[in-house]
């Protein structure tokens, strides 16, 4: 992989590409030129066909403890404002990208983590991971999606206790709420999220890939005759795959 990467780092092994931020000693806060690098390692993951499934983690103690305040609280108008455009593309290039993402959240998740872990398909957690959006300790709101995309997962209750609390939560909470996938003991916790995002590479791409199409656009705004159109005509596109045809066929040969 790409040996370039001074905050982050990337490996891909049995069809599982791992990004881990790498600023332990920062509890992995994020600045300029991490979310740079974060930016372009998801690209280059996403780009990279052997790479079928993507985990993003933390080193150390973290997943991430949000932003690098010292350099944020610092920022001139005009960096603010780029790196506020840099984290809007940050999340979206995770959330639109054609293959599963999954947030292996290995303890704190804060502020701008704990918004790269809601863009992601989905959150498997450590059970000694904390999760929430503090922002309004810093009379700031999250600025990287993470009001509407917490909506979307637990309602409006919950996601203004969050957000109105600015309080840490923890794993066990979070999956009694539907935000996380599941919890795994710690000392487990690696293992079983690579045994996870296995079962993923043993599922065919391109279907996996309309899913999560699919899913995204039952959020959107559109007429549900429209949404049920796609759908429609996204299972008439792989019927006629060669890998539908092997697959149905592997199915009745066996029955």
């Amino acid at each position: 992989m790409n040996g370039t990467y001074k905050n982050i780092t990337i490996q891909i092994k049995d069809s599982i590409a791992v990004l881990s931020f790498n600023r332990p000693d920062q509890l992995n806060a994020m600045n300029r030129e991490m979310m740079d690098e974060i930016i372009a390692g998801i690209e280059e993951i996403n780009t990279n066909d052997k790479a079928m499934v993507a985990v993003i983690t933390g080193a150390g103690r973290a997943f991430m403890a949000g932003a690098d305040i010292k350099e944020y609280g610092s920022q001139t108008p005009e960096q603010f404002k780029a790196f506020q455009d840099r984290g809007i593309q940050l999340y979206e290039t995770i959330e639109h990208a054609p293959k599963p993402w999954i947030a292996a959240v290995n303890g704190f998740a804060l502020g701008g983590g704990f918004e790269i872990a809601l863009s992601c398909d989905m959150i498997l957690a450590s059970e000694v991971a904390k999760m929430g959006l503090p922002e309004v300790f810093l009379s700031l709101v999250p600025g990287g999606g993470g009001t509407q995309r917490l909506i979307q997962r637990i309602g409006i209750n919950r996601t203004k206790e969050m957000l109105f609390t600015g309080g840490q939560y923890s794993a066990s909470a979070l999956f009694d709420w539907g935000i996380v996938n599941h919890v795994y003991k710690d000392e487990e916790f690696d293992t079983e999220v690579l045994r996870f995002a296995g079962k993923l590479t043993r599922r065919p791409s391109g279907a996996i890939q309309q899913l999560k199409r699919l899913a995204h656009l039952s959020l959107s705004p559109i007429p549900f005759s429209q949404k049920i159109e796609e759908e429609g005509q996204a299972v008439t596109e792989l019927f006629y795959s060669k890998e539908a045809k092997k697959a149905i066929q592997d199915f009745i040969d066996k029955s």
